[in-house]
């Protein structure tokens, strides 16, 4: 269920990459929106109004929603300039952004071992970027703060962990629907054939079924097991960025992208281990 999920992800991705050399990102988010709404709607029915009113720290929902929305447009646009492995390369830093500032934000303790691995990642990011005069492109800088603000998406979505799916998502849902709009108004409406506004629609019930996709493979098994699995997405990155686009990503890049990997499985090993740890005594 996780390498499915993941493999909906990287189609979702390989489509708005195909979309976006034709449409505008404004449109792109629109369209989105109203699929995910759509497919919602049971859900939103059954939970009613009173869980969208009663939602806890309404500032944090908002601040939330925020971030979600501006990492989703800046995927996009990074997506006008660099290969696709090479974005998911940067979006994949951001579980290392958020051990980062978990000590801040979340009152977390960090050991030493998570911040070598914190550094280590760093480290990686900055090989991927291979910074020079000439590399620091529009698209780099896109996905540099595009990852930074999922990784604040995440610590925005850990404290509010007791707020319903349904409502998180939905949130989500609207907040990238009223940016799409207000692009749109700005960027204009680009008339769309049948084919393309049916993959439009695709990208909002893609990213749906990915996500439950991820949520049933927790439920089915430990998060030790299944979410390494989740780096696969730069796989497939590779392999649909060389076949639909002809992209082959650099070395640095390649060494830049196993560094990160590498950085973000231990974390995650290592504060899995340290629960475990916590929950035996």
């Amino acid at each position: 269920m996780m390498l499915l999920g993941v493999l909906l992800f990287a189609v979702n991705d390989t489509l708005g990459k195909w979309l976006v050399g034709t449409y505008a990102v404004g449109q792109l988010l629109l369209v989105r929106s109203i699929a995910g709404l759509c497919a919602m709607a049971p859900f939103i029915h059954r939970a009613g109004p009173y869980a969208f009113l009663q939602a806890p720290r309404p500032a944090l929902q908002l601040l939330r929603v925020v971030f979600s929305t501006l990492e989703g447009a800046l995927f996009f646009w990074a997506l006008t300039e660099l290969p696709l492995a090479e974005v998911m390369t940067y979006y994949m830093a951001g579980p290392i952004y958020v051990t980062a500032l978990s000590p801040v934000l979340l009152g977390e303790r960090v050991g030493w071992r998570r911040w070598t691995a914190v550094a280590v990642g760093f480290g990686g990011v900055v090989l991927a970027l291979h910074p020079s005069p000439g590399s620091l492109s529009l698209g780099a800088v896109c996905a540099l703060v595009g990852s930074f603000s999922y990784a604040l998406f995440l610590i925005a979505t850990r404290k509010l962990a007791g707020t319903p799916g349904t409502v998180l998502m939905t949130a989500q849902l609207l907040a990238a629907l009223c940016f799409g709009g207000a692009l749109v108004l700005t960027q204009g409406w680009a008339p769309a054939g049948v084919l393309d506004l049916v993959l439009m629609l695709f990208l909002g019930i893609g990213s749906l079924c990915g996500n439950l996709c991820v949520n049933q493979s927790l439920r089915m098994a430990p998060a030790s097991v299944v979410v390494p699995y989740q780096y696969t997405l730069i796989l497939w990155g590779m392999l649909f960025g060389y076949l639909f686009f002809g992209e082959v990503i650099g070395p640095l890049t390649m060494a830049g992208a196993v560094i990160i990997i590498g950085a973000g499985l231990f974390i995650f090993l290592r504060e899995q281990r340290l629960r475990g740890q916590a929950a035996g005594r």
